[in-house]
């Protein structure tokens, strides 16, 4: 999975090392290694966190569980995690089966195991209702980004990066620098959820970033974007150009 932002709380050096060295192999992001609950703790809330990767005793004590349970009690502040053990002691798994963790791993770690339980965990608690806008919708946006599926993965990909917005019957195309999406969402409802200082309507049928304006053009109703794209300005919208200063 591509800019998946991971954190991980291990305080064995070589386990850390190896679970890096694996994750970057696969285009994950890393923000931070923590070795004690305290670090975990200033790592997750100073950095964008989407899953991470949790050992279950930290220096002796099971205080990745404890960092877990932290996590969890506090509103919207909640993000996937996967434990790491070598304990086999069952009191420790049921305490940590409460934390509703989406996988529960033995170490030595398995390198496709762990892969394959971070993308689950992605994709498992980013389909879950509340996060979505609606269940049958498989996108999620926030201030910086929105993670869109794309066959079995989440896409993470920056707002600044979109250039423009199609409806298409029931969906919506996104178009960015890098690829296009097509999503289960109305035209509408994204216009309520981007920032309209950034994202601009030229017709019915298609919202622009601003900022990837190349050049307005009113007698062909046509905005040229970054590209070489274009989409077309309808009288209804002509006056969106208004908000700029125009030298004549």
């Amino acid at each position: 999975m591509d800019n998946i932002n991971v954190l991980i709380i291990e305080d064995t050096a070589t386990e850390s090392e190896a679970l890096v060295e694996v994750l970057i192999q696969n285009n994950y992001n890393i923000v931070g290694v923590a070795q004690t609950y305290a670090e975990a703790l200033t790592l997750f809330y100073s950095n964008t966190v989407d899953v991470l990767v949790i050992d279950v005793f930290l220096d002796g004590n099971p205080e990745g569980i404890t960092f877990a349970e932290t996590i969890n009690a506090v509103p919207n502040a909640s993000k996937p995690f996967v434990f790491l053990t070598s304990s086999r002691d069952r009191q420790i798994f049921e305490r940590a089966k409460l934390t509703q963790p989406y996988s529960f791993l033995m170490k030595p770690f398995n390198e496709l195991e762990i892969l394959y339980a971070l993308e689950m965990a992605v994709e498992k608690f980013y389909k879950q209702p509340n996060v979505f806008l609606s269940e049958d919708q498989d996108t999620v946006i926030s201030q910086e980004y929105l993670f869109i599926k794309k066959n079995k993965a989440l896409k993470k990909v920056l707002l600044t990066d979109i250039i423009y917005v199609e409806v298409e019957d029931r969906y919506c195309k996104i178009v960015t620098e890098q690829e296009k999406f097509l999503i289960l969402m109305s035209l509408t409802k994204i216009m309520e959820l981007l920032d309209p200082k950034v994202f601009c309507r030229t017709h019915r049928n298609f919202l622009i970033n601003i900022d990837k304006i190349i050049e307005i053009v009113p007698q062909d109703n046509l905005v040229w974007l970054k590209n070489n794209h274009n989409v077309i300005l309808s009288d209804k919208y002509k006056d969106f150009a208004n908000q700029f200063r125009i030298l004549k």
